[in-house]
């Protein structure tokens, strides 16, 4: 009995680090209702300008030197991921979670030298799983609104205003994750930064594949000159065909990730029916342990077949 508590104490425990990393990473909801993006809630504080800037690059992981659990890699992909909470706080709540969901598999049955294996393996791939996540999402939401933002500064400049106002302006009127890049740009121009500096900072930051052309377009006409309204107002057009270009191969390619999705469900929705509708029918497998090595190979080889699909349907341009 004492080994089944110190297990079910084990999975409690894990399950409040989880519910504590959910709360910090959807924490400032509300807030953002009346703050636009990031940085305009942190100058709700009463903080100072350079107050402000200093705690957004410790965010996107810019300033710090590399800690024991910060590798450069990670570091990269989290700063261009959007999360704020520290890498090495990230790490543990992922760790926690690993074994917390090995604890789970033996207490269904798995035996305890698979599961306890399992888990330093899965604490190594979930940080990196759930960072990528993040930053898709966050490229998706990033690629929509920088053409707006182009636009934006393309007005702001058609009406007189230099290009760092135009930017402040971008970061004034703009939500995350555009809002707050674009802050930092134009406070570290305020402090002394050259504008294409602070532009391959950001390009570090986000890693979008679109800001190349924004930041290369803004360096040849500071060093050769031209007319930047106009740069940037065909710069918007290309980065919307690029955008309805993307949309549409996705569409086209929708039929190889349907299938993949199918042939991934039909096994597993076979087997919990077989369950639930004839729970002898595995009854007498479950504590053998060819039962789980066939399991993982069958998983393994699924998931080889999932990546193949996916990149038969994933086209790169």
């Amino acid at each position: 009995m004492t080994p089944l508590l110190v297990v079910y104490g084990a999975a409690a425990l894990a399950g409040i680090m989880l519910a504590e990393a959910g709360y910090l990473l959807l924490a400032g909801r509300k807030d953002r209702r009346r703050a636009i993006n990031r940085r305009m809630k942190l100058q709700e504080r009463k903080l100072t300008q350079e107050q402000v800037l200093i705690q957004l690059r410790k965010e996107r992981g810019v300033e710090g030197g590399p800690g024991l659990l910060s590798l450069h890699a990670l570091r990269v992909l989290r700063a261009q991921s959007g999360l704020t909470m520290a890498l090495p706080k990230f790490l543990l709540f992922t760790t926690g979670a690993s074994f917390a969901l090995a604890f789970a598999a033996i207490t269904l049955g798995v035996p305890p030298l698979i599961a306890l294996a399992a888990a330093p393996v899965l604490s190594l791939v979930l940080p990196v799983f759930v960072l990528r996540f993040l930053r898709k999402r966050r490229h998706k939401r990033f690629g929509v609104q920088l053409p707006e933002a182009l636009e934006l500064i393309t007005r702001s400049l058609k009406a007189g205003h230099p290009v760092p106002v135009a930017i402040a302006m971008v970061a004034r009127e703009m939500p995350d994750p555009i809002g707050s890049e674009f802050g930092v740009i134009a406070d570290e121009v305020t402090y002394g930064s050259d504008l294409v500096s602070a532009l391959h900072a950001m390009f570090e930051r986000v890693g979008h594949e679109d800001l190349p052309l924004f930041v290369t377009a803004v360096s040849i006409q500071s060093t050769t000159g031209g007319n930047l309204r106009e740069i940037l107002d065909g710069l918007a057009r290309v980065i919307r065909e690029r955008g309805k270009l993307r949309r549409k191969v996705r569409a086209i390619s929708a039929e190889g990730r349907i299938s993949a999705y199918i042939l991934s469900a039909v096994p597993m929705m076979l087997m919990s029916g077989l369950m639930v509708l004839m729970p002898q029918f595995y009854g007498g497998v479950w504590d053998k342990p060819m039962t789980w090595y066939l399991l993982g190979a069958t998983g393994t080889w699924l998931l080889i077949g999932n990546a193949v699909m996916f990149r038969m349907a994933n086209f790169r341009f």
